[in-house]
């Protein structure tokens, strides 16, 4: 796949440097000198210092031959103008804006709508930043923030991650006696130790202080949890600090104010819990004046969390959860570890990138938010075809992917058992979602909707698999798969 990038920002680089690994070939475009300087430096593509609003600089990052235009500048307007200047003379190119300004709510909307409609300057995808971390934000709540969580659409299934406490039934635990401990239908995907991400075997003996990527059934991933020496707490007081738009769309997740046809509707809606009361902390006072109006259910309370008699005067210690969502991604990390130290049951950050978020995982924050990586990991899942519907890096070395895959009808996959593939041993099959054929309901068979597969299933033209993959391994994957990875 060729891709032109433009903007060399974090995001920018983080996507270049993902595809560039995946052996694409990427083309990088940045106005700034010193930017482009040291994108060219770390990273082997062709890096152009240049606007990205001129056709002769897109020309030369080869855009005749492109795949996709991704733009991701630190200008919304840009970014679609951009899109629109390359539709003129290439309408079939792949074309991806992210755009953060409210104003172009309804451009989001336009993508989401059922009906399609005409692009707009012809961009096939927008990825809005903030509404993709409040999504992860409140997936992680509804999963108690015990961990960082992966849903997956229509399935009962999580991957979600589990600290290994010292001295746990985990603790020690070899992975072959698993089932002896755990009855339920779950799989042991990864093991993260010392920064480090390891694929398990049946010989692998967890520890104190690993992490575990573990894929199980929603409801129970409670006793997996107390079984790691984690209890799960009800949050019924929860705290944002930060009233900024990403605070303010968690708190409309929180408090379920959601307005029909707005983009925001998008965003996923929690369960109802009566007894939630949700607490947002903002040190700006006309800030904080529109929150009241916005959110009268919610206490909004105009300080600054840094203020060490403001934590104890309110009472903010006794906080179910703490998320810490300003645009300082220091001050996130240190008010989330202070709280907890002050008996705040759990904390979630946001942060910039994958790097901050290791130390605060390190640190005890329980679930971090890197915006950068979840942005990429969106535009990761617009970029990729044959067939990938989504891709999320995950591991604190950044060298693994969770890959959902449809398999389609002429797949070299399809008709075949997974032991027949021979999958290499940086690949794993995690799940299938298979649809219930017709002949099959005529029949009075229904089997199971989601299941984890053995190796003798036999791949259907139409499942949507769950798959883990080192990033060395994805050239098997692409040949087993037909998925342009």
């Amino acid at each position: 796949m060729r891709v032109v990038i433009v903007g060399a920002g974090m995001v920018g680089t983080q996507l270049s440097r993902h595809l560039i690994q995946e052996k694409h070939d990427i083309s990088l475009i940045e106005a700034d000198e010193e930017r482009a300087r040291h994108a060219s430096n770390r990273l082997d593509c062709l890096v152009i210092h240049d606007e990205g609003n001129s056709m002769a600089s897109l020309e030369e990052a080869g855009i005749a031959r492109a795949d996709a235009l991704v733009c991701v500048t630190d200008s919304d307007e840009l970014n679609m103008i951009i899109c629109g200047l390359a539709e003129s003379r290439y309408p079939k190119l792949l074309k991806i804006a992210r755009v953060r300004n409210d104003d172009y709510g309804d451009l989001f909307l336009q993508e989401h709508a059922p009906s399609g409609g005409e692009r707009l300057l012809g961009i096939d995808y927008f990825v809005y930043p903030d509404v993709e971390a409040a999504r992860s934000v409140l997936d992680a709540i509804e999963h108690g923030a015990l961990g960082d969580v992966l849903a997956f659409p229509n399935t009962p299934y999580v991957l979600g991650s589990v600290d290994i406490a010292a001295k746990s039934a985990f603790d020690g635990l070899v992975l072959k006696d698993f089932r002896s401990l755990v009855k339920e239908d779950c799989l042991i995907t990864l093991v993260e130790r010392r920064g480090e991400s390891l694929l398990p075997t049946g010989s692998t003996v967890l520890k104190g202080d690993d992490r575990i990527r573990i894929l199980a059934k929603e409801e129970e991933m409670d006793r997996i949890y107390r079984l790691a020496g984690r209890t799960e707490r009800p949050l019924r007081k929860i705290g944002i600090v930060g009233g900024g738009r990403l605070g303010t769309l968690i708190a409309e997740g929180l408090l379920e104010q959601r307005e029909e046809k707005n983009f925001l509707s998008f965003l996923k809606a929690l369960n109802p819990q009566n007894r939630r009361r949700v607490i947002i902390i903002e040190d700006n006072y006309n800030l904080c004046k529109e929150l009241a109006s916005r959110f009268p259910e919610a206490l909004i309370l105009n300080e600054d969390i840094s203020d060490e008699s403001f934590v104890a005067e309110e009472r903010i210690d006794d906080l179910d959860l703490i998320i810490t969502a300003t645009n300082h991604q220091e001050l996130n990390m240190i008010a989330a570890i202070y709280l907890k130290s002050r008996g705040v049951g759990r904390a979630i950050a946001m942060v910039t990138g994958s790097g901050y978020a290791a130390i605060a995982r390190q640190l005890g924050v329980d679930v971090v938010i890197p915006m950068k990586s979840v942005v990429v990991d969106s535009i990761l899942s617009h970029l990729m075809g044959g067939g990938v519907t989504g891709v999320h890096r995950i591991g604190e070395d950044g060298l693994v992917d969770i890959i959902e895959i449809k398999i389609e009808k002429g797949s070299p996959a399809a008709e075949k058992k997974i032991t027949e593939l021979n999958l290499p041993g940086g690949g794993l099959v995690m799940l299938v979602n298979r649809p219930v054929l017709p002949v099959e309901q005529e029949a009075g068979r229904s089997p199971p909707e989601s299941f984890i597969p053995r190796g003798d299933y036999v791949f259907k033209g139409g499942d949507r698999i769950i798959l883990i993959a080192k990033n060395e391994n994805k050239a098997e994957i692409d040949r087993f798969f037909g998925a342009s990875l």
